[in-house]
């Protein structure tokens, strides 16, 4: 199995460094970039010949912060998964970076493991979603007991189960993990699945997942 290729951009030399030499010793991730700042990154993603798969990035940085570099990442680089790793745990920042694409929100105080696992998710599944990104998502969002609408803000109402499936999704389970749990066919949940991204209007699993978190699908508290 081909590793999972990291790139790490932090302007903090200790904290780069340290993470650079933890990443190193953990079996199936391949550190391939390190930057000081978002500028640095982008030059060098034009000058590789191999892009990472995933890219860890702080928020504050001089020159091209991690808000914008989160940006222009998914513009020009959608393949590359964006996993921000901050000291800030503000509601609203940690929702807009989700709402903006990055596919995890970390507190630079988190254990190894969570870290790890958080890589492995979104390298597999698309997303890592933890308790306090879900509930900084739906604090921010307020559309908990509302009235569900899909991405175009128009009025959708979905079965029970399609309910049942997209908390399932949010679980990080396989469609032939779903089809198990709930006595159904592998094809028949990809359907339900596929009828769920049009219904949304998103393009992917993590947008189902925002989804579901922003409108209580998904119970965190």
């Amino acid at each position: 199995m081909e590793p999972i290729r990291i790139a790490i951009v932090e302007d903090q030399p200790l904290a780069r460094q340290s993470l650079s030499a933890l990443l190193k010793t953990i079996d199936g991730l391949q550190l391939l970039m390190e930057a000081a700042d978002g500028g640095t990154f982008l030059q060098q993603l034009a000058g590789s010949p191999q892009a990472p798969d995933i890219a860890i990035i702080d928020i504050n940085m001089p020159g091209l912060n991690g808000m914008d570099l989160n940006e222009l990442l998914r513009e020009r680089y959608p393949a590359i998964k964006v996993i921000v790793l901050s000291i800030h745990s503000q509601e609203r920042l940690i929702s807009k970076m989700i709402n903006a694409g990055a596919r995890a929100y970390l507190n630079k105080n988190c254990e190894v493991n969570e870290l790890v696992a958080a890589i492995r998710a979104v390298h597999q599944v698309g997303f890592y979603m933890n308790e306090p990104t879900m509930k900084a998502i739906q604090q921010v969002a307020g559309y908990r007991n509302k009235k569900v609408k899909n991405l175009q803000a128009i009025p959708i109402e979905l079965t029970a189960r399609e309910k049942e499936i997209l908390a399932l999704i949010c679980k990080e389970k396989s469609n032939s993990e779903i089809a198990a749990s709930l006595n159904l066919s592998t094809r028949t949940v990809e359907g339900h699945r596929n009828n769920l991204l049009i219904k949304i209007g998103c393009k992917n699993t993590a947008g189902l997942v925002l989804f579901a978190v922003k409108y209580g699908i998904v119970d965190v508290f």
